[in-house]
């Protein structure tokens, strides 16, 4: 009888409303899911890609062009974590492919760090080639 009658007392006002520690890091920055902001940040990541230097600006359209053979549904690139080694190998296909063309063509590091924006921005939404 003691266990019921505990249980019809009302629970004092500090255990029912309120927060009693300290605050989830998703409340303390109430915006930072909010929709609006993924596409601010892409559109963000747009213009400053808009100030890289000339040769840099075409390194990455001739990279973003050689990625939308490898865009569509279900490509590697759409993984939840995306193998290292395939990214590594498709960087490595993308720069033999630039020696060919360029006369003075980029190192492997920047083939992979616009090879990694680019694939960062089509996996939010900012794709080139649509499928649909």
């Amino acid at each position: 009888m003691e266990f019921h009658s505990k249980l019809l007392q009302p629970l004092p006002d500090s255990k029912v409303r309120g927060w009693n520690g300290p605050l989830p890091f998703y409340l303390a920055y109430p915006d930072l899911y909010e929709p609006k902001r993924e596409a601010m940040l892409l559109q963000d990541l747009d213009y400053l890609q808009q100030m890289y230097p000339g040769q840099v600006k075409r390194f990455q359209r001739r990279i973003a062009e050689m990625l939308d053979k490898t865009d569509y549904e279900g490509s590697m690139i759409y993984d939840e974590y995306p193998d290292r080694y395939c990214l590594q190998a498709l960087a490595g296909s993308m720069l033999k492919a630039l020696e060919k063309e360029e006369e003075d063509p980029p190192t492997q590091d920047i083939v992979q760090v616009l090879l990694l924006t680019e694939i960062y921005k089509r996996r939010h939404g900012g794709r080139r080639g649509k499928i649909f």
